[in-house]
């Protein structure tokens, strides 16, 4: 079982998917990449074709860790109309499990009213969309279980705060200096 589904739509940003994926599995997290779509031959918002992992029909039903959202467009709107990403993701909240979200995905997460009372940032100019928060301009936002990051020149220290939740500081550091990031 995976510790970890990223989510991917066509026409997602594919640093934001792509280095969140790479990230977590140099730290050794089980991560999955999940089609949302009828293939899994995912077509980027700048045209690199990506295979997932698994479609959406085939992920478990045991609970995971964590659940991100790459954003771009219109892979941020296939987020967001997917009903079973949108029961999926609810179930998460509830649970107190982790989601994150970065670019303009976290609107997907201020549509279904789990940024009320939370902290939380997107790509400049989305804010209004994200219903219920505090929004803020930094890089990275934790607030309780949710993640949220602004955009693709901050997928690096998106990834990094993501490993630090799963395993740590220490081990996030030390793939920040293996990246040569710090």
């Amino acid at each position: 079982m995976a510790e970890v589904y990223v989510f991917l739509a066509d026409g997602f940003e594919e640093i934001e998917g792509l280095t969140v994926v790479d990230l977590l599995r140099r730290a050794g997290i089980e991560v999955q990449t999940v089609s949302i779509m009828e293939s899994t031959l995912i077509h980027g918002s700048h045209g690199i074709e990506v295979k997932a992992d698994l479609l959406f029909d085939e992920i478990g039903t045991e609970a995971v860790q964590l659940l991100v959202l790459p954003g771009g467009m219109p892979g941020t709107t296939h987020l967001a109309a997917h009903e079973g990403l949108a029961r999926l993701l609810r179930e998460q909240d509830a649970a107190g499990r982790r989601i994150a979200a970065i670019c303009a995905a976290p609107t997907v997460l201020g549509q279904l009213g789990l940024l009320k009372g939370k902290t939380a940032v997107c790509y400049p100019g989305l804010e209004e969309k994200l219903t219920g928060a505090s929004v803020t301009t930094n890089q990275v936002e934790i607030c309780q279980n949710v993640t949220t990051s602004r955009g693709m020149g901050t997928a690096i220290p998106f990834g990094l705060s993501l490993v630090a939740q799963l395993r740590g500081e220490e081990t996030a550091d030390k793939l920040a200096k293996s990246i040569v990031f710090a």
